[in-house]
């Protein structure tokens, strides 16, 4: 059997091991350390940030992010329905009700149209929304300039879900820092990694110093244990931060590569009717976490669909996925209220995500390629 090229593999960096062994050496196994404040600053420095908590996981983060806003059991939180589902499982840890809102077509991201639509039904119907969770899929910014015009307009906070996004950015300002709280997130799949592990940025210092507080437990200033508060274990471990530290040696370095590798497809693949590419609209850069296409039947040869794309390449060992099934159609939410046009439904018909980890080969590249061509021809 061939090799298998993987979607999104872990690419370490070469120094990685240099700040993990001095981990070991200086018997910093345990949470909390000297490298999570040094990966905090070093996260600050690349996007632009005053304030940073390194956690365990993305997912946590928007959960904290939400306790942080006085999200409690009852209320509505507005969520994009396109994206995985740890953006919108969080609400329900609180108790709360997401509300799920449609995709544009410009950056398959939260719609403001529709946006503006869900909060002013809501206000009617008595429950004014008490966040907005805007995601930035594969990379590619969201709308942020007329989400956060929208959210100042009724005055509700955003909380950013960049996890896939960093290294993106809109006219220059890194993805993460538009919103009141960001969210990062560093899984295995992701542009760089910690393993596992996310990150809660804000300009607000408070919002971090408390999110470092429930993080680790919410221990009271105490020679004993003490609580007076309901904490969470989410603080990321020392181990973990020292991967994280080598990661960001080489993050600009990755996204280059992604790019690359979504240049490479996009050019391949040009001439082939009913395949599609996302561009970045103007001012907007994408680190092309994934590489993604849009397969429409009704253009292809023989009405190859993007099932048929799919199947061909996991006969190859080429794993791909479609894009994500949004989260108004999962069965775990599917009694909750949606404001859309069937945007993101088409698609998750239509979509596919090629292999784009940035340590995929030119051999790895063309492998994928000869397939998509094969049997589009």
């Amino acid at each position: 059997m061939k090799d298998k090229i993987w979607l999104s593999s872990p690419h370490m960096g070469g120094r990685e091991f240099e700040y993990v062994k001095e981990a070991f050496d200086t018997n910093w196994i345990a949470p909390l350390g000297p490298h999570v404040d040094g990966f905090e600053k070093d996260l600050c420095n690349f996007i632009g940030a005053s304030n940073a908590a390194a956690l365990n996981t993305g997912t946590g983060a928007i959960h904290l992010a939400l306790i942080l806003l006085g999200v409690e059991a009852g209320d509505e939180v507005i969520c994009q329905s396109f994206t995985f589902s740890a953006s919108a499982n969080p609400i329900v840890y609180q108790g709360a009700i997401p509300i799920f809102v449609d995709s544009e077509t410009d950056t398959w991201n939260i719609c403001p149209k529709h946006l503006r639509i869900a909060i002013k039904d809501r206000i009617l119907k008595g429950k004014k929304p008490k966040a907005i969770i805007p995601v930035h899929l594969y990379g590619m910014p969201s709308k942020m300039e007329e989400i956060l015009s929208i959210a100042g307009e009724f005055e509700i906070p955003v909380i950013e879900d960049a996890a896939e996004g960093l290294g993106s950015s809109i006219n220059g300002k890194s993805c993460g820092t538009f919103g009141n709280l960001g969210v990062l997130s560093f899984n295995g799949n992701k542009i760089i990694t910690t393993s596992g592990g996310g990150a809660l940025i804000s300009e607000n210092e408070a919002f971090i110093k408390q999110a470092r507080f429930l993080a680790t437990q919410a221990r009271d200033n105490a020679p004993h244990y003490q609580h007076s508060h309901i904490g969470y274990n989410y603080r990321m471990s020392n181990v973990s931060a020292a991967i994280g530290r080598g990661q960001m040696e080489v993050l600009q370095d990755r996204v280059k590569q992604r790019r690359l590798n979504y240049d490479f497809y996009a050019n391949a693949l040009k001439d082939f009717a009913g395949i599609f590419f996302l561009p970045e609209p103007e001012g907007f850069f994408s680190n092309r976490w994934l590489s993604c296409i849009l397969v429409d039947a009704t253009l292809t040869n023989n009405g190859i669909a993007r099932e048929d794309i799919r199947l061909a390449m996991e006969k190859e060992n080429i794993e791909s996925r479609p894009l994500w099934k949004p989260m108004h159609l999962q069965p775990v939410f599917e009694a909750s209220d949606f404001y859309g046009d069937g945007t993101s439904e088409k698609l998750f018909k239509q979509g596919l995500c090629l292999p784009s980890g940035s340590n995929l080969t030119r051999e790895d590249l063309n492998r994928v390629v000869t397939v998509i061509e094969k049997i589009l021809q």
